[in-house]
């Protein structure tokens, strides 16, 4: 049961013939009024286990943008239900309106709307809903807790997007070059054409030449449907927030736009967000939508406060491609010990794979860089000056290796790995 505050109100206003007439007397009449009309309105309340709600989930939804819950309200029983109804979605599935008024004759039913602006990624819940049946004088309420469980999927923004236009036009301009004659294994073969002089003479295809009583030699082109394989770290450095956003979200932005680009190149992906054993995995060999799979697997990520098991990447990245593929470890440049983990790792790797480790660089060293009016900020300036060497001395390490490495603020990391992987296409690495 729930008093109003029209109740509490008339239980003030009961107090004036108790001071005009004190005395127990006054006090008792008072009460038993009191408690006839909450009798009474309690009981043409409708009764709340009568009322039934539904649910239709509101599916999936980008970060930011609005989705719709919608509650359907049945009232089994004769009476009209007038009832306050508290869809009880958890704070960052941001409800506007999560509390609403609504009445039901008997034997009838009606709709309400919760609009929802999610402000985190992941899986919103809402377990149940509260429903509230006043009476029809509003001095009481009887109240019920309904299970009507409900879940809103909000996925990854994508924000990246913007730059694959650009991104594909370079590899569109890329893949119309002229075909390239490359030797030896790991080549795909383009087209015939007439032998002209200068040309290999390795390159002649006897049996075509035999068929047309002319030479003819054949023409290859880098290869095309190749493997990449996009590694998220999820440990503990995933956790820390850059610019407002996780580290993991950027890797979230970057991994989604190369992955995006190369499906368009012709290439293979398989993503896998790993620490200690695997989050989630996506690829496109499986049916269906690259980009879809992909953001459905990572919607449900959270950064882990363990740290990142380094000996398992090898035989993971192994498992997912036997063969030479194009190997992109989206991790941190500053946690731990790179030379015990990231270091002899990403080398083990590069013998067998193109190796690319991209890492968020925090853009306040750089503010702090640059900031050297008084001494806390000199102290400030050193602080960043060594983190920045430490960082470029990982990364001369990973280079040393054979290593590509891609060192950049949060909004500059996407586009710059995806330049990086064009390169690469460009040079016949991949």
């Amino acid at each position: 049961m729930a008093l109003s505050g029209r109740f509490v109100l008339l239980a003030l206003l009961g107090l004036a013939p108790v001071l005009l007439l004190p005395g127990w007397g006054s006090v008792m009449c008072v009460l038993v009024v009191l408690a006839a009309l909450l009798g009474l309105d309690l009981g043409l309340a409708a009764s709340p286990r009568s009322i039934e709600v539904r649910r239709a989930d509101p599916g999936n939804v980008t970060l930011h943008a609005t989705a719709v819950s919608v509650l359907t309200v049945f009232n089994n029983g004769p009476r009209t239900l007038r009832a306050t109804v508290r869809d009880a979605w958890q704070p960052s599935a941001g409800a506007q309106d999560p509390v609403q008024e609504i009445q039901v004759p008997g034997h009838e039913s009606r709709r309400l709307s919760v609009r929802l602006r999610p402000v985190r990624r992941g899986d919103m819940k809402a377990p149940h809903v509260t429903v509230r049946s006043h009476g029809p004088l509003g001095l009481a309420a009887r109240q019920r807790t309904v299970p009507c469980p409900g879940i809103l999927r909000v996925l990854p923004p994508f924000h990246s997007r913007r730059h694959l236009p650009s991104k594909l036009r370079k590899l569109r301009e890329l893949d119309g070059k002229a075909a390239v004659q490359i030797r030896g294994a790991g080549t795909e073969f383009d087209s015939l054409r007439d032998y002209v002089r200068g040309d290999d003479v390795r390159s002649i295809d006897w049996r075509a030449t035999a068929r047309r009583s002319a030479v003819v030699v054949r023409t290859w082109r880098p290869e095309r449907d190749r493997r990449v394989v996009i590694m998220l770290d999820t440990s503990r450095t995933s956790a820390a927030r850059i610019e407002d956003e996780p580290r993991l979200d950027t890797g979230m932005e970057a991994a989604l736009l190369l992955a995006v680009l190369a499906e368009r190149g012709g290439d293979r992906v398989d993503f896998l967000a790993f620490d200690r054993r695997p989050r989630a995995r996506a690829g496109s060999a499986t049916s269906g939508n690259l980009l879809g799979q992909l953001v459905q697997a990572m919607a449900p990520l959270e950064a882990e406060l363990i740290e990142l098991d380094w000996s398992s990447i090898p035989g993971q990245i192994r498992a997912v491609s036997a063969h030479r593929s194009l190997v992109v470890l989206l991790t941190s440049l500053d946690g731990g010990a790179p030379e015990e983990g990231l270091i002899p790792v990403a080398a083990q790797l590069a013998r067998q794979h193109v190796v690319v480790v991209a890492a968020v660089r925090d853009p306040m060293l750089g503010q702090m860089l640059a900031e050297r009016s008084n001494a806390t900020d000199v102290f400030r300036a050193a602080s960043a000056e060594r983190a920045l060497l430490e960082r470029a001395a990982v990364a001369a390490e990973l280079r040393h290796h054979g290593v590509e490495v891609v060192d950049a603020e949060p909004h500059q990391l996407p586009p710059q790995l995806a330049d990086m992987y064009i390169r690469l296409k460009a040079a016949g690495r991949l």
